[in-house]
């Protein structure tokens, strides 16, 4: 009998914790499974099922906190419903298929400290958007086929520990002040069409100075990553 009770309140429990998961943020998922061909990844999704046994998917609280699905071969592009992930603070999906834009709709995952998005296919901008994440620490857009100027607003990212843009196809100017965060661990930017690398690489080598001068007692073998071109014309 106590055995009984045990599991009753044991599945009692369960599914009122599956019940408190908004229903949007259900939705979200189910538009990710959708919009990326989810019967075809290398772990796939049982959304009928509980959402927190889902592989690559954290839930606290009720809600969804992290995505990370790196080489699940999502293919497609990605849904702006995931902006109803309105806690989540890890979106994780380096080195799939996707394709299309990064949508605009995610500068409202307020709580979001890590963008990894790096080896897909993206193309478009790096919309401005993503400069309202205030809480962003990592943004991580290698390996794509991005392209325009990347947008001031990136300059308000003041905790961004690690911006990664390697190896798309973006030209213009390289946010000065955002080389200028002291916040600032690994800054790579090479493989691009920047024109300003000259001026951005003489400021973070400066911050890495002190950075390192700082630091070297918590952590000696601790330097910051600092990836950088200057163009021809800059000679």
């Amino acid at each position: 009998m106590k055995l009984q009770l045990t599991t009753f309140f044991a599945l009692i429990f369960s599914l009122a914790v599956f019940a408190g998961i908004p229903q949007i943020e259900k939705q979200a998922l189910a538009d990710l499974y959708e919009q990326t061909q989810g019967d075809q990844w290398n772990q796939s999704w049982d959304l009928s099922g509980n959402l927190e046994e889902l592989p690559g998917v954290t839930v606290e609280n009720g809600h969804v906190v992290e995505i990370r699905m790196l080489f699940n071969n999502l293919n497609g592009e990605l849904p702006a419903s995931i902006a109803q992930l309105s806690k989540l603070r890890v979106l994780e999906l380096s080195f799939n298929k996707l394709s299309g834009e990064i949508p605009t709709s995610i500068g409202s995952l307020q709580a979001l400290e890590v963008l990894a998005l790096n080896g897909n296919n993206l193309t478009g901008i790096v919309p401005a958007e993503v400069g309202s994440i205030s809480t962003l620490k990592q943004l991580h857009l290698s390996s794509n086929k991005l392209s325009g100027e990347l947008p001031s607003s990136l300059n308000e990212l003041t905790e961004l520990e690690v911006f990664n843009v390697f190896d798309n196809n973006l030209n213009g100017n390289v946010p000065v002040e955002l080389a200028k965060n002291r916040n600032i661990r690994e800054f790579m930017v090479a493989e691009n069409n920047f024109i300003n690398t000259r001026e951005v690489s003489t400021i973070l080598l400066s911050n890495s100075a002190q950075v390192n001068l700082t630091d070297n007692i918590l952590n000696p073998s601790g330097k910051s990553i600092i990836a950088i071109e200057s163009s021809d014309d800059e000679n």
